[in-house]
Order: structure tokens, then sequence, then C-alpha cells
């Protein structure tokens, strides 16, 4: 109701009220228009008052900025460059070997700038080739279920709806991807081949990184081969000089306190102290642990079951979704890396971007402590990569280990082989290169700059919103081991949330989270069967569809057919939930097929169990229509299991074998075949 509206409104009730409204419905109606008036002149104060202050990061999205502000070619023709390399990442490495490649343009006569395409208007690819010699390239990760990563999915819809002229457009295409997933770099393939078919011309063959191998490998090996295409197009040479420009500069505070401090917060300062949602990736919701149980029994290995609070933080999960929980490195680690730098992790600093036409400021919430960086921002525990190590080699005092920093950087076989042994083979993060190389003193300022962001963790929610609408359910092992050299490494997240167990005498403890929203659903009939392969950890999705088709029964709903396979080393050691289980199967509501592998001379999978039941299988998904959900390892178990589905519906549903794969093909289009696996 606007102005003009609420004043005849007010006008025409007296005189209605004379003979149609009592006393009681004057009082009522006035008071409603009054309480309306009053929302609307406060609306318009609020639009009037000048917010407050707040200090944050640079936003993820440009969305409330002018056009001006993301206009890539504007910002490429005020700086003088010609080289954008774009990055679709989740976890920071697109990010990273974008700003690596954007660095080296310098070599080649082609000054870059990265950029994150959330936050430009990608419609302006098309005038690209008015900046001469420009190249666009493009990093991009695969995630989930063959998706673009979140911040590239705007940019992926547009290609796909969309049918701009790129003619006069050079792209190269680098994927991030993981073979042991079913669609491995399908975000990258696409790219490149829709580029293409838009008219813009591609520079250079399409990379292809394999995470499950070697990644960086992968990188540096396509890297060596695209910048001789890219010289070789442009009719350019190398300048032949290293780069190892920084990216930052540092500013110490030594006498005085920054009127903003971070102490851990993801975004906004003060955040875990003044929470307030929406919650998300920026914005965690500081969660108190309610129960920390194991799961496992007369086993050294630990298997958690922790319950979080989310009371009063408005967030809503689905069972199948999954929990990003924000950890915290090793007090232990964090104090090595300032005894081998000589530093005072008490400073405060930050670091400013030198690229003044970047969006990205900083690398992380700035200013802060060298002990805040490295306990909450930096990741000090994943094997360093090749540029790292090329950087770190100009502080090494002694000539030897100088070199062996610089070969086992370089692109040689011989430096490939070392880094592969030395780094990757032998399991070697930053404390352990600086603890075995005691002669690289880096400026810790630096090493900041270097390290990649730490990224949050997750988890497949193990609990269903229908019994459980205020806390959320995570189980998790807790992961430690011995590397090669007689090191004993921990898990960051799990090790950090071993620690914190509730007790009744004081406050329980927290940890920051969100919800990441999934596809992995239960089917929305509840009549319709399902069957759930989720060996180990695997579980945890499925206990919350147990949790829900349980519910559902209890109201009276028909529940269709509901079967777990699930599968551990031994009955009773870690049989996680089993009672839970073996109660639902009394119940009637779940048919339970269990694998132990070590409790017998043969080792039992589920795969095998699966195979076994070959009738039951092909009656639930061939023959009802029911949906097949899996869960766990996505290395070896995933694909076994595929493989006795495939062969399953060739030989029951009398297919060959191309039939059968276009008829598993259909089910995941109609997302009756679920995978939510891992490696």
């Amino acid at each position: 109701m606007d102005e003009a509206e609420a004043s005849l409104g007010t006008q025409q009730i007296p005189e209605a009220s004379e003979s149609l409204f009592s006393t009681v419905d004057i009082i009522l109606l006035t008071l409603l228009l009054g309480g309306i008036a009053w929302w609307y002149l406060n609306k318009q104060k609020k639009k009037d008052v000048t917010p407050q202050r707040s200090y944050s990061i640079q936003p993820t999205s440009m969305s409330l900025q002018t056009s001006s502000d993301n206009s890539f070619i504007k910002k490429l023709k005020a700086s003088g460059r010609s080289l954008v390399v774009f990055y679709g990442s989740q976890t920071g490495t697109a990010e990273e070997f974008a700003g690596r490649l954007a660095k080296e343009g310098v070599r080649y006569h082609l000054k870059g700038m990265v950029a994150d395409p959330e936050e430009c208007d990608m419609e302006e690819l098309v005038n690209l080739k008015s900046i001469p010699n420009s190249l666009a390239v493009f990093c991009l990760a695969t995630y989930g279920e063959g998706d673009p990563t979140d911040n590239a999915m705007e940019f992926y819809e547009w290609l796909q709806n969309g049918d701009a002229d790129l003619s006069g457009l050079n792209y190269a295409v680098f994927g991030l991807g993981n073979k042991t997933y079913e669609h491995y770099n399908q975000v990258a393939i696409y790219v490149d081949k829709r580029l293409e078919e838009l008219g813009a011309t591609r520079v250079f063959d399409m990379g292809l990184g394999d995470d499950d191998a070697n990644i960086e490998d992968d990188f540096i090996t396509w890297k060596d081969k695209f910048w001789p295409a890219v010289c070789e197009h442009y009719g350019i040479e190398s300048t032949g000089e290293d780069v190892t420009m920084r990216q930052y500069r540092l500013q110490e505070f030594k006498d005085e306190t920054p009127d903003k401090l971070y102490t851990g917060e993801m975004a906004r300062l003060h955040s875990l102290k003044n929470q307030r949602p929406p919650f998300d990736a920026k914005n965690p919701f500081l969660s108190k642990i309610r129960i920390n149980r194991e799961l496992h029994k007369g086993t050294e290995r630990s298997c958690m079951h922790i319950e979080f609070d989310i009371e009063g933080s408005k967030m809503r999960y689905d069972s199948g979704d999954h929990l990003a929980v924000y950890p915290i490195n090793d007090k232990e680690l964090v104090d090595k890396i300032g005894k081998f730098t000589d530093s005072d992790l008490d400073t405060i600093f930050t670091l400013i971007n030198t690229d003044e036409e970047s969006s990205k400021k900083h690398p992380f919430p700035c200013p802060t402590t060298y002990r805040t960086a490295l306990t909450h921002y930096l990741d000090i525990t994943m094997n360093p990569r090749t540029h790292v190590l090329k950087e770190l080699s100009e502080y090494c005092g002694d000539a030897a280990e100088k070199e062996k920093m610089k070969l086992m950087a370089s692109t040689s076989p011989e430096g490939k082989a070392l880094y592969q042994q030395w780094i990757i083979a032998d399991n070697r993060n930053i404390v352990h290169v600086l603890e075995d190389m005691p002669s690289c003193k880096p400026p810790l300022d630096h090493l900041c700059e270097l390290l990649p962001r730490l990224q949050p963790r997750y988890y497949s929610i193990s609990s269903s919103p229908k019994l459980y609408p205020n806390t959320v359910h995570i189980t998790a092992v807790v992961v430690e081991y011995t590397t090669p050299t007689g090191r004993h490494n921990k898990g960051v997240a799990t090790t950090w949330l071993a620690a914190k167990k509730p007790t009744p005498d004081e406050e329980p403890p927290t940890a920051p989270i969100f919800i990441r929203k999934s596809q992995f659903r239960l089917p929305t009939k509840s009549q319709t069967p399902i069957i759930m392969v989720g060996p180990g950890t695997g579980l945890a999705p499925f206990r919350g569809f147990i949790q829900e088709r349980s519910h559902g029964k209890e109201e009276g709903k028909v529940v269709g057919e509901t079967v777990l396979y699930f599968g551990c080393r031994k009955r009773c050691e870690d049989f996680i939930y089993e009672e839970e289980l073996v109660e639902y199967e009394k119940n009637g509501l779940l048919t339970l097929h269990l694998a132990f592998s070590r409790d017998q001379a043969h080792k039992v999978y589920v795969q095998h169990l699966l195979e076994k039941n070959a009738e039951e299988l092909w009656r639930i998904i061939g023959e009802n229509n029911g949906h097949l959900y899996i869960c766990g390892d996505a290395k070896s178990m995933a694909p076994d299991v595929r493989n006795v589905v495939m062969k399953i519906i060739q030989d029951k549903g009398q297919m060959n074998e191309q039939q059968a794969s276009a008829y598993l093909k259909k089910m995941e289009t109609q997302k009756r075949y679920s995978a939510d696996v891992w490696s």
C-alpha cells in the first residue's frame, strides 16, 4: 500500500463505519491502518539513514555494484593488460592456478589479470577482441556430479542458454577434476567445446588435471606447452625472465593496534561474536556441540558421532545435505612455523594487493596476526605446490638445498620425479619442508602469501530434520597416519573435532558451520522402493534417509521397500549405529545386507552381496522403478558397485552392454541412480 492508498483508506473508513461497523471494528481497523502507516514511515526512514560502518573483506558478489565495477574490459584497458584468467574454484586450487598463469604472462608480453566470473559481466567476452593480442584463459573445476563451481554457475548457464557471437575471442581452457568420479572434468570439456561453437578461437588444446593423481604435474606440463603455443599464435617471444614478483605488499603494526583486527572470522568483523543470519560460507554459524560420542568398539581407530545445535540459526537442512565445518590448524604446527622463520607470531600485519584493479584486496581477512593467519586462514598441512618451492628456494642459505628446491620446482623429468618422491610420496607439508631444509628462512609474510587458504571440511549429514529439526548430526572417522619419513600426521578437522567433547559442568564447545545443499535426495513418494549402498561412513546420509522413512511410517504413510547394504571390517569393532539399524530391521522398516570384510578368511564387500542378491536389485530398480543410492569411497567401492549393477541390468534385463549403459544413464537423468562419493 503506497501513501495515496493509505490516505484514501483512512478517509473512507469513518463514513462507512456508521452503518456497517461497530465501535470495536472501528478501533481494530484504526489500529491496523496505524500499524501499516508506521511500518511504511519506518521503512522510508531506514532508506534515508546512512548505514553504520561495517568491515568486511571483498564480497564475492558484485550484484550491488554499478556495471562499471564489474566490467573486466574497462579494467584491462585502464591497466594496459590483454590477458584475463577466469577461475571456477570450490577449494581454491583453480584460483591459485589462474593466479600463476596471470603472473607468468609478463614473461610473454601479456600483462595479466585474474578474474572471478561471478564478479564479472561475462557477456563482455564479445568485446574482448577490441583489445589487441587479447587472450582469455579459463581454469575451471568440476564439482559434485559434473557441476560447475558455485562462482562459475551463472557463466556456465549463460553459455548453455545463450548464443553470443564470440568470433575474434582467443581462448584456452584448463580443467580440474578427479578421474575417480564419473563426470571427470565435464565442466572444462563443455566450456572448451561451447566457446568454439560460439565462434571463439582455441589458442591451445585443453588441459585436464587429475586430482586423484598429481594435478600439479598435470598443470605445469600443460602450462609449459601452452606458453610456446601462445607465443606462436601472437608472434611474440619470451623475455626469458623468471617471474618472482610479490602480489601483496606488507604492512606491519609495530606500535599501534588497528581499528579492526580479524581473529578468525571468514568475512565480517566480529561475525562469530555478533551472529546474524543468513549463515553461509562467508558467515558461518557458531554452533554448540551437544554430543560427541565414539561409535567404534574395541579398536584404536576412532569414528565420531557429533551433534551440532542449530536452534535459533534459521538454518534448514534436508536428509542428504552436507554440513561444512571450518577447522583450525594444530597449535604445535603453527608454533613450528614461527620458530623456523624466526618470527613473532603475535605481530599484527596486513597484506595489500599491489594490483589496484583486483577485486581481491587481501589474500585473507586483514589486518590480523601471523598466529591467526596460520591458525584459521592458511592450509599448512597440504603438500606444497612447485611454485611455492620455487619462490622459497630464493631464501635457502645452503647451495645444495637451494638447488634441490629449484630442481623440484622445475619441469625436467628429474625434477618431476624428485617432487613426486620427496613431496608427494613422502607426504611432506610446509612444516616438514622447513624442518628438512634448515637453511630456508623465508619472511613469514611471503610464506603467508604463498600458502593456499584453509578450506571448510564437508560431511554428509547423518540425521533427518523430521526427527531432529534443531540439531545436525555427522559421522566422521578420525584421520591419523604415519608418513614414510616417520612423522605422525593428523587430519586437520577430525583431530580438532575429536577434542571437542561436551562435559556437564562446562559450556559446550563450539564450531563454525554452514549447510550446503545437495541433490542427494529421497524419492518424493514415500512408497517408492530404495536400495542404499553405504559401507563405513558412507552410511551417514542413509541414517537420515532411514529416520525419515521411519517417521513417515509412524505417521501412517505407505513406505516402500527400504534396503541397506552396509560393510565394515569387523562386526564387533566398526559396525556403526548397529543397535539403531537392527531395531529398524526388527520393526519391519529395513532390510539389512551386511558385509564384514575381515570376519572370515575371504574378504566380503558390499558389491559381492549385491551380486548375490541380483534378483532383489532388479526387482526394485528394474520392475518397480526404485531408486539406487551409493555413498562412500569413489576410488574402488563406487566403480565396483556400478560394474555389478551394470552386469545385473544386462543379465536380468536381458540387455547388451550398450543398452544397459543407456538404461543406467536414464536412471541418472531421472535421479533414480545417485552417488555421493569422495576419494
